[in-house]
Formats: C-alpha cells, structure tokens, sequence
C-alpha cells in the first residue's frame, strides 16, 4: 500500500507539502541540538516553572489522540454505518498525536538518556510510569488496527478477527491515556488550580470536542485537495459530538470559578486571576484567555443552532474557533497557570525561548508529516475501493438488465 501510495500516484503538491514540512523539521532539529548543547536554559522553564510548552502541547495532543475512540465506539459497537469510511482516519490521527506526545516528553527531559529511567528502573506508584504504558499501547494498537483495516479492505477481505479483540480493548484505553495524564496534575497537591477531581473529565471532555473538530477540518481539506468525501451524515454526527463535548467542557471551566470565588480559596483564586485579569502586575496570559473566552462563544454560537451547524462555511469556522480556543485552554494556559504562583505565593511568569519555539513547530511538523503519508495512503486504498465498487455494481445492473 506504501509503494503503490507514494510511488505511483505521484502528486506534486503533495510532495511539495511533504518537502516544506521537512524544511520545519530541520529547523526543529537544529534548534533541539542546540538545546542539547545549551541546556533547559533556552527554554522559559526556570526553579518554579518546571513544566512550560513542552508539557502543554503533550497535554493538549493526548486529548487529540484518545478523540479517535469517538468514530471507534459508535461504528464497531454501535453499528453507526456513516462512520466507516473516516474510522480510520481517526486512528491514524491518533498515531501521529501519540507519536507527537511522545516526543514533546522527550525534549522536555532534557537529556534523552533519561527517557531510560523509566524503562530500566519502572516506578509503579508513579502516575509517569502509567502513561509510559497506556500511550505506549495506545500507539500500538491504533497501528496495529489502522494498518489492518486498512490492508484488509484493499484486498477486499474482512480484517482478521483478533483485529475486533484489539479494537475493543483500544476504547478503554484511549479513557485512560487521558485520565492517567490528568492524574499527572490533580495528585500534586502543592498545587491549587490542579486540585480537582473535575480534571480528568473535563480533559476527556475536552478532548471529544478537540479531535471530532479536528478531524471535520481534516475531512474538509480531504475532500479539496485529495477528492476524498467523508460523507455528509458522518460531518454531521461529527458536528453533533462536538457541539455537546463543547458545551461540556465550557461548564466545566465555568464551574471552577464558582468553586474558587464562592468559596473564597486564595490559591485556586489567584491562578484564574492572573489568568484572565492579571496578578500582581503580572498579566501575561490575559489576552491569549480572552482570546479563548470569545472563540469559545462563537464556536458556541455557530454549533448550536442546527442551521448553522449544517452549513459547511460555519462549521468549519466553529471547529476552527474550537480548536483553537481548546489549545489556549489546555496546550498554553492550564499547565502554565497551575505553576505561576509557587506554594510560597511567589508569581513567577513564562515567556517561551526562540529555540523552544523552533523545537514545537518541528514537532508539530512530525505529527503534520506522518499523518499526511498516512491519509495519502488512505485516500488511496478509498480512492481504489470506490472504482471497484462502482464498476461491480454496474456489473450487476447489466446482468439484471439481460
């Protein structure tokens, strides 16, 4: 399928794609071995900052990742047909998501060796060494599914059985690659803003409303620049998710200032402060959380109303308006904001390094790349498929004409 993807169905756009996400991962990798060389120094994580963008966009793209379950769940238990032809093109979202997450960690650390310690000295109490686990296993069974299906359905076959066995064990798990992140945060209990059971379920909440938004932009892009349709009731069904995972996710964020002006607790107050009205004379964040604030009403506004909605021009601005609005609120604000203040009550402010910049956008680019490779071969084996579908049933039209 590879060969046959990249080799005789050449695109010069495509490649030219290809080629310009190879210059940003150059440049990404420049600036990480300059890092190497340098040290954490050129980042903007300092003694109270100890986790900053690297952290962040692992967060927000674990929640990318386990979105896949949302076109899992409902076509394999539920027998919901108009997911079919996209199923897989959300478990190939989740190859590249996971594939991202693991290497935002790994630049995180420092100093790559270390990635070792968890393998060769396993900490079981630990909430890390659990998420070694689940994305480890999540990525293998999104591959291992994916290319599957994939090849099954080029042959014109039924995939092997024990592919259902690992299909069913990936919906619990892609729950758990998020929640065991979220237990990263809320069990640290020197810090306020994390302390909340509502952590783990609104990150899935967020999550659902993320990746579904996502991959609505994805199809759209699919359906210009590769002709591949993803179907009218599968966007729509899409749309649905998002649209309540939204609306979720908004009260929940709603409720914590209820939790921490109600009831007067200073910590929890402090971090809402300074990020939406700013602390101390420190206001860094401020416009990036209006900017969440408002994208999270217009997406609102424009997913709700079931006109709107259906409407391709609007949708895709509600999608876009939720993904970005989501990576404000968990990729930049929410990790940054559960450290500002330090237990001492000391603020202590953020401002990324070029390098560390240079670093996410190669990353980014990594993701952008497999995944495109990935969807080419898709479009590809649909693309096939499709043909041969339709001369079939142009086959069977005449013999019943005869």
């Amino acid at each position: 399928m590879l060969e046959k993807a990249l080799i005789k169905e050449r695109n010069n756009s495509f490649y030219g794609w290809l080629f310009f996400l190879l210059v940003l991962i150059g440049i990404g990798m420049g600036a990480y071995i300059y890092q190497l060389i340098e040290g954490l120094t050129v980042t903007g994580m300092s003694r109270d900052i100890s986790w900053g963008l690297y952290i962040g966009q692992f967060t927000f793209f674990v929640g990318v990742a386990a979105s896949a379950v949302m076109l899992v769940l409902p076509y394999y238990l539920h027998n919901v047909k108009e997911f079919g032809r996209i199923t897989v093109v959300g478990e190939f979202l989740a190859i590249g998501s996971v594939i991202m997450c693991m290497l935002f960690i790994l630049v995180d650390m420092g100093m790559p060796m270390r990635v070792l310690n968890m393998i060769l000295h396993p900490t079981p109490t630990s909430p890390m060494f659990w998420d070694m686990v689940v994305l480890s296993g999540y990525l293998l069974l999104n591959l291992f599914i994916g290319w599957n299906v994939l090849e099954a359905e080029s042959k014109g076959v039924h995939p092997p059985k024990w592919v259902k066995v690992l299909i069913y064990i990936s919906i619990p798990w892609a729950v758990s690659i998020h929640t065991v992140t979220a237990f990263l945060y809320s069990g640290l209990p020197g810090r306020h803003y994390w302390l909340t059971a509502l952590i783990a379920p609104k990150f899935l909440a967020s999550a659902f409303a993320t990746g579904p938004a996502l991959l609505i932009i994805i199809c759209f892009l699919l359906k210009k620049f590769a002709g591949f349709d993803a179907g009218k009731e599968a966007i729509r069904k899409l749309s649905l998710i998002v649209t309540y995972s939204m609306c979720i996710t908004i009260f929940m964020v709603a409720v914590e200032f209820f939790t921490a002006f109600y009831s007067q607790v200073p910590g929890h107050m402090a971090t809402l402060q300074y990020l939406f009205a700013g602390l101390h004379g420190h206001s860094g964040f401020v416009p990036f959380m209006w900017v969440f604030a408002i994208l999270s009403v217009v997406a609102l506004v424009l997913l709700i109303p079931k006109k709107t909605r259906e409407k391709e021009s609007t949708l895709l601005i509600g999608c876009i308006s939720v993904f970005i609005s989501m990576w404000i609120e968990k990729g930049l604000s929410f990790v940054i904001g559960g450290l500002v203040e330090n237990p001492l009550g000391r603020i202590t402010e953020y401002t990324p390094g070029l390098a560390e910049i240079l670093i996410i956008v190669g990353i980014w680019a990594i993701g952008a790349f497999i995944v495109s490779v990935l969807y080419k071969i898709v479009v590809s084996v649909k693309r096939e498929t499709d043909v041969y579908s339709a001369n079939t049933i142009q086959i069977s039209t005449r013999n019943e004409g005869l």
